[in-house]
């Protein structure tokens, strides 16, 4: 077969939303499990040094994950060989996922190597993928990029001593995040233009609407199976269990609210009507969208905390987890909107001034009072959110409030 009669793998690009498909949900099932390690992994280390540690985790997973959802943005999942690549990508990520309770122990060999076959795996797919295509040259540079950050994974993994394996991983995390920033520019390959990363925007803005999604059903897994004891037991003291069960799911429901509720589809309609989609996509999704997901996995290992020890009085690694990821989660949507609408949020950013105070008061607050304030403060965000849309609706219907 001739290189030009080779059947193409790009995704069709049409007037209506280009879908999500049923292979790239499939692959995002291996990610539940992800965040579940991530969020027991910040449970079982509630000091600096494990947060640390965690978000540096959390960054290797998004990134393999982003450059997953960018590629099948342009590559037809579908399509045989895509299929299989994201199958490939599914099983090297699940061994992966099972090995971060211990990446800074005697599994780190694991979450290296898995890190590098994805990057340069992936990569190397693509530039054989998109033979005689213009996007070819912008993965051979990604190429490049790729395999210096693999190899200093794998020889993160492959160094016994923590502090050392952090410093390389987070080095190969920096070669990957700031590749795009410096559009992946190679001596004579030259550099890329966001114009070059012509994405369908609406697909993209659902392909990370749905990690969030991923986030909160962690979330809600948590609180559910800690309400199975109180279920099974009824008679016996339970009532603290029991109201931080409550507490855990408005939390979770607030946060679903706060994002979801008009911010999402107005801004996935934003960024498919953009002249340059792909700013967007790097700046508002790929670099934002992870620090509401950190958020998200703190606020489990907090409810996990709660609901164990509802009583627990002044227990600062709790109290940190609570306002420390719900503080996460506000920051990261308040850039959000900023970066998608030029405004400032005042009512997220006077949700970070409240969590500030709370701060305050941790130490003498029991850890369901304090997830209780946090979770009030969530709620009033939505609410003004609420509030605000239907003034600015009656005023001009069709404009987004802040």
């Amino acid at each position: 077969m001739t290189e030009s009669a080779r059947p193409s793998l790009r995704r069709e690009r049409g007037d209506s939303r280009q879908r999500v498909t049923n292979i790239e949900l499939f692959f995002d099932l291996v990610y539940v499990f992800a965040v579940t390690q991530l969020s027991l992994y910040v449970h079982d280390h509630p000091t600096l040094d494990g947060a640390m540690e965690a978000a540096l985790l959390l960054a290797m997973v998004w990134l393999l994950w982003a450059y997953t959802t960018w590629l099948t943005n342009w590559l037809e999942p579908e399509q045989f060989p895509v299929r299989l690549l994201l199958l490939a990508l599914m099983l090297v990520s699940l061994v992966m996922s099972a090995a971060l309770p211990s990446a800074f122990a005697e599994t780190g060999w694991v979450v290296g190597c898995g890190y590098a076959v994805m990057q340069v795996g992936r990569s190397a797919f693509a530039v054989w993928a998109l033979r005689g295509d213009p996007l070819l040259a912008n993965y051979q540079r990604i190429l490049v990029w790729c395999c210096v950050s693999g190899a200093l994974a794998v020889a993160g993994g492959a160094v016994t001593e923590t502090l050392g394996r952090a410093l390389l991983w987070l080095a190969a995390v920096a070669i990957d995040e700031l590749g795009g920033v410096a559009a992946f520019y190679v001596p004579g390959l030259g550099r890329s233009s966001t114009l070059d990363w012509d994405i369908e925007g609406g697909h993209f803005a659902e392909r990370c609407q749905a990690f969030i999604l991923i986030a909160l059903g962690e979330s809600i897994v948590v609180i559910g199976a800690r309400l199975v004891g109180p279920l099974a037991a009824p008679h016996a003291h339970h009532a603290g269990t029991i109201a931080a069960f409550f507490v855990a799911f408005l939390d979770a429901a607030g946060l679903w609210w706060v994002y979801f509720d008009r911010a999402a589809d107005e801004s996935a309609r934003l960024i498919a009507e953009s002249a340059d989609p792909g700013r967007l996509g790097r700046s508002a999704y790929h670099n934002i969208h992870p620090v509401m997901v950190a958020g998200i996995i703190v606020l489990a290992a907090a409810n996990y905390a709660v609901l164990a020890r509802p009583g627990a009085v002044g227990v600062a690694s709790t109290s940190w987890l609570i306002l420390g990821g719900t503080a996460l989660f506000m920051a990261g949507h308040l850039a959000f909107k900023f970066v998608i609408w030029r405004q400032l949020s005042w009512p997220r950013a006077a949700s970070l001034a409240v969590l500030a105070l709370l701060g305050l008061a941790a130490g003498h607050l029991p850890a369901l009072a304090l997830s209780a304030c946090a979770t009030a403060t969530v709620l009033a965000v939505a609410g003004t959110d609420y509030a605000l849309h239907a003034a600015v609706s009656r005023s001009a219907p069709g404009t987004q409030g802040s």
